[in-house]
């Protein structure tokens, strides 16, 4: 195993009835607060007026701001911030999914910064220090609550990129699963192939011939993943699955599938940041798309890691190790599927049209992340693959 260093400094929260104890936590990083949400669902689900509740009873100051979309975006971060100096406040907390807790880690970092807040985003600076981020998880995907990660897309440029910085770990997260029961059925398929894609990429990129914590850690969170949205397809308010895929999610891209591998990439956030960037689709339909067609691609070079993710998430075993491999990729591509999570672009009602613009501004990605080994045609060979 390779040397590495491990922290989150993040307090989690989990269980039933713990939204309430926002409040508690909040008021130890001060008086004034703005709170983020995204369209208005928590308002509809009463997350919102239990949480407001919580705070207020807490004695604090609270300044809203709402309308996060689900691929956040640049305009949105730079109004937050402008809100945000306006009330001078102490900290921020995010009311929502993913979307929104990355959103408020922007805001958080742009606050406290002299120049754009893009700048952190494409490269030109870091985060040097950013208020103190809170937040009530209502949708189980992203693992933002308990990582350093933030992604947001400039809808001048279509870029969409994310970036990593200390400061960008949550104070803390609070984890109720009930809080989830009414996310959509379609929400809840994009949401397990974000999760489970997150802990694909490491486990497909990595290079240790022998990581049998990491692997088994990988596979044994996929296949939790895939029986947990199961559970919550058929009975959408199963706490059994709400919760098990709730942290299920946390787990899945919190850092450690990855400790003691080495260095890996994100080849196909890389490709879906692209999709998402130019057409607005859901970040989880759009890794639905992705992630069979870059497997497919990538088997063909070296496929033990394919047959190895066959055999032991699927149970596919057979004397040919390309038919496994295949049988595998095939499987997991006929469970997307079956959760009605596309994938191509034609079920999702995607143009055709730019793939050499899709695969321009991937590059761009690629380079910004160092992902190395992929050239324009092999970008565009992969999104003929989706089609």
């Amino acid at each position: 195993m390779k040397n590495f260093s491990f922290q989150v400094p993040t307090k989690i929260i989990f269980g039933k009835n713990t939204v309430k104890e926002i409040g508690k936590e909040a008021k130890l990083y001060g008086k004034k607060v703005l709170v983020i949400y995204g369209q208005g669902s928590i308002k509809r689900n009463n997350v919102y007026n239990i949480a407001i509740e919580s705070l207020k009873k807490a004695g604090l100051e609270i300044t809203e701001f709402s309308g996060v979309k689900s691929n956040p975006v640049i305009s949105h971060v730079r109004a937050g911030i402008i809100l945000a100096r306006k009330s001078k406040v102490d900290f921020l907390i995010g009311i929502g999914g993913g979307s929104v807790i990355d959103e408020t880690k922007a805001i958080a970092a742009g606050i406290l910064h002299n120049g754009d807040v893009w700048d952190f985003f494409s490269g030109k600076s870091i985060v040097k220090k950013a208020m103190p981020v809170l937040d009530v998880l209502t949708i189980a995907a992203t693992g933002s609550e308990m990582n350093a990660y933030s992604v947001i897309t400039n809808e001048e440029t279509r870029r969409k990129n994310g970036f990593i910085s200390s400061y960008f770990y949550p104070k803390v997260s609070i984890l109720d699963p009930t809080t989830t029961y009414s996310v959509p059925s379609n929400y809840t398929a994009y949401s397990s192939v974000d999760a489970i894609c997150h802990l694909l990429e490491g486990y497909f990129t990595h290079k240790d011939n022998w990581a049998p914590i990491q692997d088994r850690y990988v596979e044994g969170l996929v296949k939790t993943i895939i029986e947990a949205t199961e559970l919550i397809l058929k009975n959408p308010q199963s706490y059994k699955g709400r919760s098990t895929m709730m942290w299920a999610a946390t787990l899945a891209w919190n850092g450690l599938s990855v400790a003691g591998v080495g260095k890996t990439t994100s080849p196909n956030h890389m490709l879906e940041h692209s999709l998402s960037a130019f057409y607005d689709i859901a970040h989880g339909a759009g890794l639905s798309i992705v992630l069979p067609a870059w497997m497919t691609y990538e088997s063909i070079k070296e496929n033990s890691k394919f047959v190895q993710f066959a055999e032991n998430v699927f149970g596919i075993k057979t004397s040919d190790k390309n038919k496994t491999a295949a049988d595998g990729i095939k499987a997991f591509k006929d469970w997307c599927q079956k959760i009605k999570s596309p994938v191509s672009f034609s079920e999702a009602n995607l143009p055709i049209t730019e793939l050499e613009d899709l695969a321009e501004n991937a590059l761009e990605t690629a380079k910004l992340w160092g992902i190395k080994g992929y050239v324009k045609k092999d970008i565009i060979d992969i999104y003929k693959l989706c089609l």
